[in-house]
């Protein structure tokens, strides 16, 4: 099936959203500027559920997902949306979700290779010291999604987006 695209622009910077009549395929943060694009139907869903995240009042995503990875990748972007909103993990925690401590790099790997940012929320696993690692979307929007999960500190702020 071919893969609809639309952007949004977000509290987190500007977001591309790919996906078909099969689900969501990614969403990406993008750092080049973008006009926002007409939503495609098959991605309506998903901008209102985003939008409603970013404005305080959705805390868990009913979206339907088509992630392309490994086996042991799909696996581990399953075990992510098991963290609970405004919770945090460490990699070793994770690992220790899909069988094995021994894991740890192969998760963080997995969990740099995450396309469906925010819904898979790979921006909830942290170092086991405590300190943001690791995030392809850069610590600076891992620090804002954590905060405004943990604090709801930017609630009303992203209200129209």
């Amino acid at each position: 099936m071919d893969l609809e695209t639309c952007f949004i622009h977000s509290p987190v910077g500007n977001i591309e959203i790919s996906g078909s009549a099969d689900g969501v395929r990614s969403i990406l943060f993008i750092d080049f500027d973008v006009a926002v694009s007409p939503v495609p139907a098959c991605l309506q869903v998903c901008v209102d559920q985003l939008t409603g995240y970013f404005a305080g009042n959705r805390q868990q995503f009913d979206l339907k997902l088509d992630p392309r990875g490994t086996d042991f990748q799909l696996l581990v972007w399953s075990k992510l949306q098991q963290i609970p909103f405004g919770k945090t993990i460490s990699y070793l925690e994770l690992a220790l979700m899909t069988g094995k401590a021994s894991n740890t790099r192969a998760v963080g790997n997995s969990n740099g290779k995450n396309q469906i940012n925010i819904v898979v929320p790979c921006h909830r696993v942290i170092g086991s010291n405590g300190k943001l690692t690791g995030y392809s979307g850069g610590l600076w929007r891992k620090e804002i999604l954590l905060k405004h999960e943990m604090t709801n500190t930017y609630q009303g702020l992203f209200a129209g987006i």
